[in-house]
């Protein structure tokens, strides 16, 4: 399921939009890009919808078996797969401080706990703050799985719908209610940032929405199957739903947006993801040249593309011009990504399947 070409697609323009939108700790792309440049944010939630979907059905599809998942060996295998690129990242924003995209940033424990997007100071520590994201995937790899193993015994659908109801609804009256109080009380921080946009708490909708299309497919499979011959319709409903929350985000910061805005935008983004996730729709079969490539190495893009673009504008800076600076702020920073990608990550995934291998032959014996 993780190589099918539209999970890739989407994948890929969930990596692209976040460099584009980040390009403004360089001064930005230039004006042909702003309307891209604009929205790139949207990115990671396309990211917390694949992740929900993905890992989600990684978590579920055990208990769906009536089998016992194995905690440890899950944290394991996302500790291979998120930490060994994540700590020579933070190292090198820590040990050399040239290579930051901003001057200040977070102590290197808030990192190292992923806690940043809880704790952070962002008009004084904005280097590396990009890793607010991965700390939200972290807590939800560490909490979903007991969430799931105590409504798998409890075999009660309503203790179901009271999570979602509570995820949805109580996401909705939460960001209202900090809206409310921090445009009353006007406090003199990024307070969008620090108490709506990186708490954990605030950015669920996506996850969930991932989760429920796992639980769908996991669960009730042959619901998932009859649903999949309209996947065409929910391709092009996921955009048009897509595109009237980001109407609502043409004021980011605004009361409507974060209030109803983040769930209407996962919902639609959602649909994109249950398209693709199938050969039923023009996203789920369309194989995008370099796209598949462009998913592999997403994670090590997304650690250290911001690195590749400061370096670019130090040792260039105002010599560039037109689409040479699209080009080689790209450039850079896909070749980072993929010497990052290629020299850690990559190796510590084959050590965690050979270490896999090496526990289940025993097992098997």
């Amino acid at each position: 399921m993780q190589r099918l070409p539209g999970l890739d697609t989407l994948r890929a323009l969930a990596i692209v939009s976040v460099m584009l939108f980040h390009s403004w700790v360089v001064g930005g792309m230039g004006p042909h890009f702003d309307p891209l440049v604009r929205y790139g944010w949207v990115g990671v939630d396309i990211f917390f919808v694949l992740s929900g979907f993905l890992i989600g059905g990684q978590v579920l599809a055990p208990l769906a078996r009536g089998e016992r998942l194995a905690l440890g060996e899950f944290y394991r295998r996302r500790a291979y797969r998120i930490l060994p690129a994540f700590a020579v990242v933070l190292a090198l924003y820590q040990c050399a401080p040239a290579l930051r995209e901003l001057p200040g940033i977070a102590p290197w424990w808030q990192f190292a706990t992923f806690t940043v997007n809880l704790l952070i100071d962002y008009r004084s520590q904005p280097a590396f703050s990009h890793a607010w994201s991965l700390c939200v995937e972290e807590h939800f790899y560490l909490l979903f799985p007991l969430l799931a193993i105590g409504l798998a015994r409890w075999h009660s659908g309503r203790a179901v719908a009271a999570v979602a109801l509570l995820v949805v609804l109580g996401g909705v009256v939460l960001r209202a209610g900090v809206w409310w109080h921090d445009t009353a009380l006007q406090p003199d921080r990024n307070w969008y940032i620090e108490d709506l946009y990186f708490p954990t708490w605030c950015r669920l909708d996506g996850l969930f929405v991932g989760v429920m299309l796992a639980a769908l497919k996991t669960f009730r499979l042959k619901l998932w199957i009859r649903a999949q011959a309209h996947a065409q319709a929910a391709m092009w409903l996921g955009v048009l739903v897509t595109g009237a929350a980001l109407l609502l985000f043409r004021d980011r910061a605004g009361l409507w947006a974060n209030a109803i805005g983040w769930p209407l935008l996962s919902a639609g983004l959602g649909l994109l993801v249950f398209a693709a996730a199938g050969q039923n729709s023009t996203l789920g079969r369309w194989r995008v040249p370099g796209a598949g490539w462009l998913a592999g190495i997403s994670y090590s893009l997304y650690l250290s593309h911001k690195i590749a673009y400061h370096l670019v504008q130090v040792t260039l800076g105002e010599r560039l011009h037109g689409v040479a600076i699209f080009v080689v702020y790209a450039a850079a920073a896909l070749a980072l990504g993929s010497v990052l990608h290629l020299a850690v990550e990559r190796p510590f995934l084959r050590l965690r399947e050979r270490r896999a291998t090496r526990r289940e032959l025993p097992a098997a014996a």
